[in-house]
């Protein structure tokens, strides 16, 4: 099994008493590890990807690898998991009918902005990842974009220590700039249509 922890994946198999070797493949190591697990691919193993958390390519090295497999004629077979994007989208009681999934925004704080603005101009509901270390930066940026619109802000979905919470960017902040912030993020911006224009306005 090719995995983000080893840690972790290794508490799981043993929950489930299982014994596989497990190696890690991550970030950090995705150029030098990759090859080597294609390489046992094409000579016909079975290597499982998997993630601490989400599904393996979304927002993650994992598409490289995934890309790689199938260049390589390896067949991949998807096994439906927890997706926080879907999951998020799912209990945030916003129309999702339509929108944008962008990811984890740029670190610097001007580009961040432009990134929030170009995002607004779509007009569609927006799903953001973010980390414990950035996401106070990154509400303080949506709510200068986005002003005082309820967002969701949810943590950690579908593991122990699970958090959605729908409120003001403002509201966010207060409650997380209060202690120290742990766990792996999740927004929704919806999209607000303007109000339509009065009678009088259109007579105007």
């Amino acid at each position: 099994m090719a995995c983000e922890d080893t840690r972790r994946t290794r508490a799981l198999l043993s929950h489930f008493d299982l014994h596989k070797p497990v190696v890690s493949y991550y970030e950090h190591n995705k150029l030098v590890r990759g090859p080597r697990i294609v390489a046992q691919l094409v000579e016909g193993r079975s290597i499982a990807l998997v993630t601490d958390a989400g599904t393996p390519g979304i927002s993650d090295p994992g598409f490289m690898l995934v890309r790689d497999a199938r260049a390589a004629g390896v067949a991949v077979v998807p096994i439906p998991g927890p997706s926080a994007v879907v999951t998020a989208l799912s209990a945030a009681g916003i129309p999702a009918d339509r929108f944008v999934f962008d990811g984890f925004l740029p670190v610097k704080p001007g580009r961040r902005l432009n990134r929030l603005r170009a995002l607004q101009a779509l007009e569609t509901t927006i799903v953001l990842y973010e980390s414990p270390h950035r996401i106070v930066a990154t509400l303080g940026a949506i709510r200068g974009v986005f002003g005082d619109v309820e967002i969701v802000v949810a943590r950690e979905l579908t593991k122990q220590f699970e958090e959605i919470s729908r409120a003001a960017p403002a509201t966010h902040l207060d409650r997380l700039s209060a202690a120290p912030v742990r766990g792996e993020f999740t927004v929704v911006i919806p999209f607000l249509r303007p109000p339509a224009p009065s009678v009088e306005a259109e007579d105007a």
